[in-house]
């Protein structure tokens, strides 16, 4: 299948207001947009999260086979049946002009207390597009597993992050048990399923250790 035969030209937006602007940013537009039947919409109102764009990494270790996840609290989960506290990829957002590598390398230094070897994009795609214009990057980060978990994350961030080793067979058991209940790492951690025996050969045993990002 291509791409839609629309594009931002069949778009007209006609008002914009900001209605909340705190960390994150909430803008109202008023638009209208042209019609698969032909012509175009009614006058539409619609609310927008606005949000930087993010980088995810799964931190993986070919050798061990072996992943690193972080255990932390998160708001968006505190209406959740399950625990608000999350396992979940290393994550940060992109600054401006900064490249999604470089946010990776750092938030895997932060978050985790790792050193990344190589990195593999698996994807980007847009979290939540009805109403969030936030897009993830994401990716496979190459790893030597530390002897231990361990607990990380800025202070002045208000990050208390835990460290969970796992065996990669173990994380894909952890989501089928709904231990593991969020879109990035079920995501990646899928990518890894299909992907391990190729990673294994190209940054497995033999393979020079170094900063050889793909």
């Amino acid at each position: 299948m291509g791409t839609s035969r629309f594009s931002h030209e069949d778009v007209e937006v006609t008002e914009t207001e900001t209605v909340y602007k705190g960390f994150f940013r909430m803008q109202q537009y008023r638009l209208r947009h042209r019609l698969y039947g032909g012509g175009w919409s009614g006058s539409l109102k619609r609310e927008l999260l606005v949000r930087g764009n993010a980088t995810c990494v799964l931190p993986y270790d070919p050798v061990a086979d072996q992943v690193v996840l972080c255990e932390q609290f998160r708001i968006g989960a505190l209406l959740h049946e399950r625990s608000p506290w999350l396992l979940e990829l290393v994550a940060g957002i992109n600054e401006p002009g900064e490249s999604s590598e470089s946010v990776a390398v750092r938030e895997a230094e932060e978050e985790a207390g790792l050193i990344l070897l190589g990195l593999e994009k698996i994807c980007d795609y847009l979290t939540s597009p009805g109403g969030s214009s936030e897009s993830v990057e994401l990716w496979c980060g190459r790893i030597q597993i530390p002897a231990s978990a361990g607990i990380f994350g800025l202070a002045d961030e208000g990050e208390d992050i835990h460290t969970r080793i796992m065996g990669r067979q173990q994380a894909y058991e952890a989501i089928a048990a709904g231990r593991i209940y969020n879109a990035a790492t079920i995501m990646a951690l899928q990518w890894l399923q299909l992907n391990h025996h190729r990673l294994r050969e190209q940054w497995g045993p033999g393979r020079p250790v170094g900063t050889d990002f793909a």
